[in-house]
């Protein structure tokens, strides 16, 4: 009965003391945070919907495809997933005892005397007692740390479609501009023509014809810029896609059909749907798992080591054949 009672006090001090506290994610938020109130009724929000139910166009789709494939930042959130993965499976072998090989041997001679072999064949193991939680917390914030790479994984693919489809969108606008400026430059060319066929008959002056002309003039320069930012837009998509600047497929702009419902959601959930928001609160978890680590230093650390092997050497007499020899250690730090 004393034993329990002491198990039990020992255990409610290492519980208040925050070593075993497990984190709890804050639940409420401050009233009229959001403003008035409003019941809704939403389920469904843009959040929750697949890439490829909103941009269905199928050039589109090609390029986004091609950039999950190729983009550099995309592929170091992946391998920061492996990495994460490792340090959460280390943490979790750290539980299991270690176990460790290491064969030795000597020759040693004394006033020319026959040399004297001796040898060990040890298998010496360790194991920590994580008592005091300090392996807990550490396996607590490698998980934390773990989900917080899945997150930003996912941030990362949501910021890349949405910059190759708004990239994708923005040649689709300056296709448009530019088709609408070169059919404007060719109007003008023939009203610059026909102005100056006037004033060769004599009944138009030479300053409307130089004003048309200018105007002319100005539209050729834009259909010029028009050209160098689709130049520009081009590269930007290449360097999504990780690859040279090329001439890319892409439709119309007037083709483009997106999703007639689209529903924004209810708050909460558009929170919840964020990545950088799960990714700042898994932030917070390891800081407190963390916390909890530096509580567990201040006390004890127990660790049980031990030997097993053979043996030719007893101190100074020297046996053959060998012995089979163990020792077991127990150590409070």
């Amino acid at each position: 009965m004393k034993k329990f009672i002491i198990i039990a006090t020992t255990a409610a001090m290492l519980s208040s003391c925050g070593i075993y506290t497990k984190y709890k994610p804050a639940e409420t938020v401050p009233d009229s945070l959001y403003g008035e109130k409003i019941e809704v009724a939403d389920t469904l929000n843009f959040g929750n919907s697949d890439w490829k139910e909103v941009f269905t166009d199928p050039h589109l789709q090609t390029l986004i495809e091609q950039a999950l494939q190729n983009n550099t930042d995309y592929q170091s959130a992946q391998l920061r997933i492996e990495e994460s993965k490792a340090t959460l499976l280390a943490s979790k072998l750290a539980f299991l005892p270690s176990f460790a090989l290491a064969p030795q041997g000597t020759i040693s001679s004394f006033d020319s005397q026959k040399a004297t072999k001796s040898y060990q064949l040890p298998v010496t193991a360790s194991w920590e007692l994580d008592i005091f939680g300090r392996m807990r917390n550490s396996k607590k914030q490698a998980q934390a740390l773990y989900a917080q790479s899945i997150d930003y994984k996912q941030a990362v693919r949501s910021q890349l479609i949405a910059s190759v489809a708004n990239t994708y969108y923005t040649l689709l606008m300056l296709d448009e501009q530019l088709a609408l400026s070169q059919e404007t430059e060719t109007a003008w060319k023939e009203t610059v023509d026909a102005a100056r066929a006037l004033m060769d008959a004599g009944q138009y002056n030479e300053a409307g014809v130089s004003q048309m002309e200018a105007t002319y003039y100005s539209v050729q320069t834009s259909v010029i810029d028009l050209k160098e930012q689709i130049n520009q837009t081009l590269n930007s998509m290449a360097l999504l896609l990780a690859e040279t600047p090329r001439n890319y497929e892409r439709g119309k702009l007037a083709d483009q059909k997106m999703p007639e419902d689209l529903s924004v959601g209810v708050p909460l959930q558009m929170l919840s749907n964020r990545p950088d928001v799960r990714s700042a609160e898994r932030s917070l978890e390891a800081a407190f798992y963390v916390t909890n680590q530096a509580r567990s230093a201040f006390y004890p650390s127990i660790v049980l080591s031990g030997s097993a092997g053979w043996t030719n050497a007893a101190g100074s007499i020297i046996v053959n054949p060998a012995k089979f020899i163990a020792t077991a250690i127990g150590q409070l730090t």
